[in-house]
């Protein structure tokens, strides 16, 4: 990382954020306004709170269809057997200190003239604003083969939970000497680098448990994030280049592209030639795009994602409803301290508003680890600002981990992995 330490940038980005969400002006309302925030996750879950913490006065709803959270990030230590699916599993009680209400269920349909939230138990929850942070759904149309029907023999385990049990207790139950794919979707997709430590965590467990099995990468992509860091470790740690290598990853012009599954036969088609491979166990992640009630709400536009306004994450399509985190289009990767950052400069923006003020002038923040292996972390970050009215990174304010770093720094990163984790967590939820 260039500029600043990995330390220093998290102590800096943390408390500033902080500082600058906790310190907005306070003015009370005549009235009692009401946001909705539709999805309980990193970005719906910093919203509501950072809502609450700058303005009591405003009450705050979380429409959410889980009673628990798994976090999709650090899902991928579970598949190594580095962590237990409870590890990742969160509860919504600690909101309540916040008098943040929770509002469980599925919400089916936004109705922006009336400004009301139908939910599928008949409920309807009227808002003046509402913030969605409603993740990713899947293209289930774009590979022939692959749909909601065979998820539970090839699981996508994109949307952590259930999907990453399935997924871990196949890789428990092939044979030493079996074959795992992974298929990577086309960009944009909800975490860019997470295929490729998918790929290096099930490629730990093989190593100590069934070392003479492989893992393949087919992917729709020429290139990936952090993909000199992540080859490195791949050297390194599974021989990858040789003869032996525990990893083999194929690029959409060598024929990496997913085209057809066929889930009796275990095997998948891909490439122009629709070159045939079967495993063992199978592991495809669809194309992605914004969630079904995105879409039916009107909020994206022909690529599958929802415009916004950069400064206020505003939909540029319906007024008064706000859209963070995955399902948003901009510049800044879909990760989960992105959607973290984006939900304070969203409150910010919901607050100033109601107050009848000018917003904070906003600053957005990303930082990713990835754990290729034992004491192997690699991470990347980022400061943005808003240029012209879009968000842009700063020149110079981030970077990504050094190549040939010392295996000190390599396991220092680890550390740094686990200990965001925990503060991404709590600070979503405690």
């Amino acid at each position: 990382m260039s500029n600043i330490t990995r330390r220093h940038f998290l102590t800096i980005t943390a408390g500033t954020a902080a500082a600058s969400m906790v310190s907005f002006p306070f003015i009370a309302a005549a009235a009692k306004k009401q946001v909705l925030v539709i999805g309980g996750g990193s970005g719906g879950a910093i919203a509501a709170k950072y809502l609450r913490m700058a303005d009591p006065t405003i009450e705050v709803t979380i429409i959410e269809q889980n009673k628990h959270y798994y976090s999709c990030f650090m899902s991928n230590e579970v598949l190594s057997g580095e962590r237990t699916i409870e590890s990742i599993k969160f509860g919504y009680d600690g909101l309540s200190k916040y008098g943040i209400k929770m509002a469980y269920g599925r919400a089916l349909a936004i109705d922006p003239d009336t400004k009301k939230v139908r939910l599928e138990d008949g409920r309807r929850l009227a808002y003046d604003r509402l913030i969605l942070s409603p993740g990713v759904d899947f293209k289930w149309d774009a590979i022939d083969g692959y749909d909601e029907s065979v998820i539970e023999k090839i699981p996508h385990a994109w949307k952590a939970g259930q999907q990453t049990v399935i997924l871990r207790k196949q890789l428990e139950a092939m044979k030493d000497g079996g074959t795992v794919i992974i298929s990577a979707p086309p960009k944009p997709f909800r975490c860019p680098p997470g295929p490729y430590e998918r790929a290096s965590q099930i490629a730990h467990y093989l190593k100590h448990h069934k070392p003479k099995s492989k893992v393949l990468i087919l992917d729709a992509n020429q290139a990936f994030s952090k993909q000199a860091l992540f080859t490195q470790g791949w050297e390194k740690l599974y021989g990858y280049g040789t003869d032996n290598s525990l990893i083999e990853w194929i690029p959409s012009d060598q024929g990496g592209k997913v085209v057809s599954v066929d889930a009796d036969e275990m095997t998948v088609y891909a490439g122009e030639f629709e070159d045939e491979h079967t495993a063992d166990v199978i592991n495809v992640i669809p194309p992605h795009r914004a969630a079904k009630i995105a879409v039916e709400t009107g909020l994206t536009n022909e690529s599958g994602w929802c415009p916004v306004n950069e400064k206020t994450f505003e939909s540029s399509l319906q007024k008064d409803i706000y859209v963070i985190g995955d399902a948003c289009t901009t510049k800044m990767p879909k990760s989960a301290y992105a959607a973290n950052s984006q939900a304070k400069v969203c409150a910010e923006a919901i607050v100033a508003d109601m107050q009848g003020r000018e917003m904070a002038v906003p600053s957005y923040l990303n930082t990713c680890y990835s754990i290729v292996g034992e004491d192997f972390g690699i991470s990347v970050a980022a400061i943005y600002h808003l240029e012209d009215g879009k968000i842009a990174p700063i020149k110079g304010s981030g970077g990504v981990s050094p190549l040939d770093a010392s295996a000190e720094n390599r396991k220092n990163e680890v550390i740094y992995a686990h200990g965001w984790f925990e503060n991404i967590t709590h600070e979503m939820f405690k």
